[in-house]
């Protein structure tokens, strides 16, 4: 069995390691021991700051800071990260193209007990519309490491994503390689598409096994950046084979499945169909009964998957 990390685990383990090589600051909103920020706080104390339970305030010394040339993370909830602090984040870090990167965990419905005020659904679909704002959502702890520099080596905004809860390592394997922008096909198949991000990767990936018995061939491909998307590895795939399910930990509107439509409704339209929260807040409850509730499940993409071949 796979070996399961918390992708805001890697998120704080990767701001450690990195500090010895990359000079940057990092600041939190009171947050540091459930972030993992604190992990950076403990090694690096002077290049850490604690803003208080004030995301806007947090961004706008970002911003300041990056205007004196250092790299910054911002972190907190995604809830309050891309919420609270929209407008700051647009105005102020967005607008001049700052080299702000913020650190946004406890995304999902997957944060659990505590309930929909915490379980951010629409931050995707918020910082998509911000202008030159790079999004990355990684699968799990060894893309969340590789995000984390690869926001650092480039130069602008970017938003990135991590859960709460531990999920199953499935990049651990030689050739893996990171890209900002750049889809990964993680299987081929030529009768239907998985087009999945974070946690559901893995569960598009158990999917097209479970089709697989049944004789249906699904292609899955991970979209760690959704913005920018790759469309070109979008539109290869329906053309390939006609036919799209996205799978997201996020509404259905604004997120992953949104950009695919887009990108596809302009370049190759094949039936696709999404799956994520349907335009709902979230619960408090136990993850495994929120995930069937919303139907972030195996059985529910295999589902999708047969409806999607149908309409072609």
């Amino acid at each position: 069995m796979a070996e399961k990390i918390a992708t805001r685990e890697a998120y704080g383990a990767a701001l450690a390691e990195l500090g010895d090589k990359y000079d940057f600051v990092v600041l939190d909103a009171d947050l540091a021991a459930a972030t993992k920020t604190g992990v950076f706080k403990k090694k690096f104390p002077e290049r850490f700051f604690d803003c208080g339970i004030a995301e806007g305030n947090m961004i706008s010394v970002a911003a300041g800071i990056a205007t004196t040339g250092k790299p910054v993370f911002a972190s907190s909830f995604a809830m309050f990260a891309a919420g609270r602090a929209f407008e700051q984040i647009r105005n102020s870090v967005g607008y001049p193209h700052l080299n702000v990167k913020i650190g946004a965990t406890h995304a999902g419905i997957t944060v659990g007990e505590d309930g929909a005020t915490h379980q951010c659904l629409e931050d995707i679909a918020l910082m998509r519309t911000i202008p030159g704002m790079t999004i990355i959502n990684p699968a799990d702890a060894v893309e969340a490491k590789a995000a984390v520099e690869a926001a650092l080596n480039m130069n602008g905004p970017v938003y990135l994503r991590f859960g709460r809860m531990a999920v199953p390592v499935i990049n651990d394997t030689t050739d893996y390689k990171f890209e900002i922008g750049k889809g990964v096909n993680m299987k081929d198949g030529k009768d239907v598409t998985f087009v999945a991000t974070g946690i559901m990767v893995d569960m598009a990936m158990q999917a097209a096994d479970e089709l697989a018995k049944e004789g249906i061939s699904a292609r899955v491909i991970n979209i760690h950046t959704i913005k920018p998307l790759d469309k070109d590895i979008v539109v290869d795939a329906a053309k390939a084979t006609g036919a799209i399910v996205t799978a997201e930990e996020h509404n259905i509107i604004g997120g992953l499945g949104s950009a695919v439509s887009e990108a596809l409704c302009e370049a190759c339209p094949v039936p696709v169909l999404r799956v994520g929260v349907e335009d709902a807040y979230g619960h408090s409850g136990k993850v495994p009964p929120l995930l069937q509730m919303y139907g972030l499940t195996v059985e529910n993409l295999v589902a999708k998957a047969k409806a999607a071949i149908a309409l072609k």
